[in-house]
């Protein structure tokens, strides 16, 4: 295992955020907020509580699943993309690095910054609702989970896209409605059985109920479900990333 050129990939993508903290970090750590405002604090106090925890405080796991995987997948796809937008993708080809570590390098770093910003977010919910968390272990390690998988995700995206648009089609216009319609704001458990069973087809379901079930202890679905389809999330996503450097699709053309 090339440890210098993970460390060198990793430490490059990490430099990238730095230097653009405003818009990596402040801006969707001030976004959220507004979410705790609105939702937590205004609409909050008119609606009783759910599973005997207050609305404000119910929302904070759904929310902060929805930064974590929009900008998983957001650094992820960016990361690899932009090599491969000015060709530099060809000189990381060419050394002596394998697909292991490329992934290991840019997955990891998307990884690490979405965790940092959903701790961030978490600290922040705390000033706005009254937070608990019943199993932290659980917590940091769903967290970490979700993100590995979303970044992958996101890697295999942006070796897809060929322009700027195709990076936030995903995001934009299947992760964010999959999660607001995944119990980010309500529990699937309100809705009529009908729509309660569409809900189940709903992959972002299972993402928010295992996390929330690490907060509160409580969950609309079995939390080792909700293990079992992220595991098997990542493992599609890696085989569909062994198929790229496999067949270099997009990579060596």
């Amino acid at each position: 295992m090339n440890t210098h050129a993970i460390r060198a990939i990793y430490a490059f993508e990490m430099a990238r955020t730095r230097r653009t903290l405003l818009q990596s970090v402040v801006s969707p750590v001030l976004a959220t907020s507004l979410y705790f405002v609105v939702f937590g604090a205004a609409i909050g106090s008119r609606i009783a509580e759910i599973d005997g925890v207050s609305y404000g405080a119910f929302i904070v796991p759904g929310l902060v699943m929805l930064t974590l995987l929009t900008q998983s997948v957001q650094n992820a796809s960016f990361g690899i993309y932009f090599p491969r937008f000015i060709g530099t993708i060809y000189e990381l080809l060419s050394a002596p690095v394998t697909a292991t570590e490329i992934v290991i390098g840019y997955v990891g770093a998307a990884a690490t910054k979405s965790v940092v910003l959903a701790l961030l977010i978490m600290v922040t919910a705390a000033f706005f609702v009254p937070l608990q968390i019943a199993h932290p272990f659980a917590m940091l390690g769903f967290l970490v989970l979700t993100a590995i998988t979303f970044s992958l995700l996101g890697f295999v995206i942006g070796v897809w896209a060929d322009n700027f648009e195709k990076l936030q089609l995903v995001p934009l216009l299947v992760i964010t409605p999959l999660t607001f319609l995944g119990g980010t704001f309500y529990s699937i458990d309100v809705l009529p059985p009908v729509w309660r069973a569409i809900s189940l087809a709903n992959p972002v379901v299972y993402l928010v109920n295992g996390f929330r079930w690490s907060f509160y202890g409580k969950a609309d679905v079995s939390v080792w479900l909700c293990l079992a389809i992220t595991f098997g999330f990542m493992l599609a996503c890696l085989a569909v990333i062994w198929w790229i450097f496999r067949t270099g699709y997009r990579l060596k053309s």
